[in-house]
């Protein structure tokens, strides 16, 4: 039996009891002792050079202690003259996440003379979400030409290099590689929320954090029944550093201990049981922590953020670009405004937090020569720098001893650098069983899929098909996101003159892993008709779906559209359908995320679609992309 675990069934039934008991004595302890104001809840970050452990290493994990001596950042040393042209092409993959840190120390290396084996070198930037990544680094980035591959790949965190050696990329992929900054992974709320419950002054567990989410009734206890359920946000885990952060530090709660963690403790049957009960306070899951960002920054401007989230796992950085007024509504374009009214607070949890350690791995392909591997080391040599990490440091993350910008720490309420509690990622073997076990562990969905089949989605697109054919090609290919237990179903529609919306329902919402013959049969059947009944489809669908509400699942509607609302009589409008949507969510919250499909689609109607239920626009407007948008799309399930 793993050490941190009772050796009998009925001693783990106690224990977790206790922890319930234990849970409610916190909450009403720390509402006891709420003061008017907010301190920072201490936090701090592991000040080591963090290195994931690769093949071989142990599988548990340990606090990093600080090192006996600071890190000395030496001074970058430009060459003193520009090598020979052409120069040496260095592409680099960044996460989503820290592309604008990669982008910066890229401008800043750019901006010297390098002579690299004789050569000059030019840096440049693409990015892309750390999974996905992943998943192409595994495969060599075999769909890209050989000379638009990443030299150097920086993920986020380096439990994706983990990821992608043990999908197959060991043969490019370094086991470890150099952090060049960090950012610790906080448990984000509302000041008012925080307060409220008492962990601006006091830091909770993540047992307590888990136990304070499942119950529903934690916010009227505290005096606040307006801001309704629990609502924890979290990232995909096999997307963003930060889901696979909140899915590890749910197994560590559930077994004892966050440093202990073993894949074999992730594979015991009780433990997942626990872990798949924490699931269940999931509103639903994002792809980026820009998505639930955004959506908190619209409540909040609409009314409360209250109404969105009660906490959110997320890096630091991002709740200082929230505090400083940027969000995100895609994760790659930015918006700046006024900083928000109410700023969130991050909660560093006592028994450790994971820390997103940007590991700066050189590739080693077969399309990456040599003079290619040392101009990619040179340019993470001057990430180490004084001037490089300066520029860290102004990005929003913490350099390789901790240290954050002034600004940053005061506007981003962050913790302070000489507190001690980040953690490393675990071990490859935890990561990928953690990985392989989010299936069998997530919230279940309660989805309908919703399919303009107007006269337009019979137009051919770029590849050839007709935009029906590539939207069901789409869907088809989606639909192996979703495992038994999974409810879903399938509508369409149109409308002839002024008859009804058609075809109406043509595969009930039921358990895919029984239906998906029928489902994928009336797929198949759907043909273009005539008018484009959007407004009415909306508001009918959404009401027959939160009559049938299931409150342990995401209950939501996936909605395609190609055009505008037409009809030959006009029905409900669009502001009497947008009422109705929030009249709705309030007590039955059905997520319609809407997916812009071609050129002509109604991209502001399905924005304030998605935006009044809380869910998320997503842009194929080039709708030779809607099989990948649409893959994007589902793992908010």
């Amino acid at each position: 039996m793993s050490a941190g675990l009772p050796s009998r069934s009925s001693d783990r039934r106690q224990l977790r009891e206790e922890r319930r008991r234990r849970r409610r004595r916190v909450v009403w302890g720390s509402a006891a002792a709420v003061a008017a104001i907010v301190l920072l809840a201490a936090g701090g970050v592991t000040a080591a050079v963090l290195m994931n452990q690769g093949d071989g290493q142990p599988e548990t994990t340990a606090s990093t202690p600080k090192p006996a001596e600071p890190v000395v950042f030496e001074d970058d040393e430009p060459a003193a003259a520009q090598g020979a042209e052409p120069c040496t092409q260095v592409k680099i993959m960044a996460s989503l996440e820290n592309a604008e840190m990669v982008t910066k120390l890229a401008e800043g290396y750019n901006a010297q003379p390098r002579d690299v084996e004789g050569n000059c070198v030019s840096v440049a930037v693409v990015k892309d979400k750390s999974g996905i990544a992943a998943e192409d680094a595994a495969a060599n980035f075999k769909d890209l030409p050989e000379d638009q591959r990443p030299i150097v790949w920086i993920p986020d965190a380096s439990s994706w290099l983990s990821v992608a050696r043990y999908s197959g990329g060991g043969a490019s992929v370094p086991k470890a590689a150099d952090s060049i900054g960090y950012s610790d992974i906080v448990l984000a709320m509302p000041q008012s929320l925080a307060t409220a419950i008492g962990w601006d002054q006091e830091r909770p567990t993540w047992d307590e954090i888990f136990g304070a989410a499942d119950d529903e009734n934690l916010w009227t206890d505290l005096g606040h029944p307006e801001w309704g359920a629990f609502k924890l946000g979290k990232t995909s885990p096999l997307i963003a550093s930060s889901g696979e952060a909140a899915l590890l530090a749910s197994y560590g709660a559930a077994s004892g201990s966050l440093t202990d963690l073993t894949s074999e403790q992730i594979e015991d049957e009780e433990i997942t049981d626990e872990v798949r009960q924490h699931e269940l306070s999931t509103s639903h899951y994002m792809a980026t922590p820009e998505h639930f960002l955004w959506h908190a920054r619209q409540a909040a401007d609409t009314g409360s953020v209250a109404d969105f989230l009660s906490a959110v796992i997320v890096d630091e950085k991002s709740v200082w670009d929230y505090n400083r007024g940027i969000t995100s509504r895609d994760g790659v374009n930015r918006i700046e405004s006024t900083p928000p009214a109410e700023p969130l607070v991050p909660i560093y949890p006592s028994d450790g937090y994971y820390i997103a350690d940007n590991p700066g791995a050189v590739l080693s392909g077969p399309w990456v020569d040599e003079t290619e591997r040392a101009a990619g080391a040179d340019f993470i040599r001057y990430a180490r720098t004084s001037q490089g990490q300066q520029i860290v440091r102004d990005t929003g993350y913490r350099d390789l001893n901790g240290g954050l910008s002034p600004i940053v720490q005061s506007v981003g309420l962050l913790g302070d650098p000489t507190e001690a509690g980040g953690l490393p990622f675990p071990s490859q073997r935890v990561v990928v069983a953690a990985h392989e076990a989010f299936p069998d562990v997530r919230k279940r969905a309660q989805l309908l899929f919703l399919v303009d089949v107007s006269g337009s989605m019979e137009e051919p697109i770029a590849t050839g098909e007709t935009k029906l054919a590539a939207a069901k090609d789409a869907i088809t290919e989606a639909l192996g996101h979703f495992s038994g237990g999974d409810n879903l179903g399938l509508a369409a529609f149109s409308s002839v003159d002024d008859g009804p919306i058609t075809p109406g329902n043509v595969s009930p919402v039921q358990d895919i892993g029984d239906s998906r013959p029928d489902f994928l049969r009336a797929l198949g059947g759907l043909q273009p008709i005539e008018f484009t009944p959007l407004y009415a489809a909306v508001d009918t669908f959404a009401k027959e779906q939160a009559a049938n509400f299931q409150p342990d699942r995401i209950n939501a509607i996936v909605l395609l559209s190609d055009g505008k609302n037409e009809t030959m009589t006009p029905t409900i409008d669009a502001n009497q359908m947008i009422a109705n949507l929030k009249a709705l969510h309030h007590d039955t919250p059905v997520l319609i995320f809407t997916l812009a499909y071609g050129a002509d689609a109604d991209v502001a109607t399905l924005q304030s679609i998605s935006s009044a239920t809380g869910a998320h626009y997503y842009d194929a407007t080039d709708p030779t992309k809607v099989s990948d948008v649409l893959g994007d799309l589902v793992t908010s399930f």
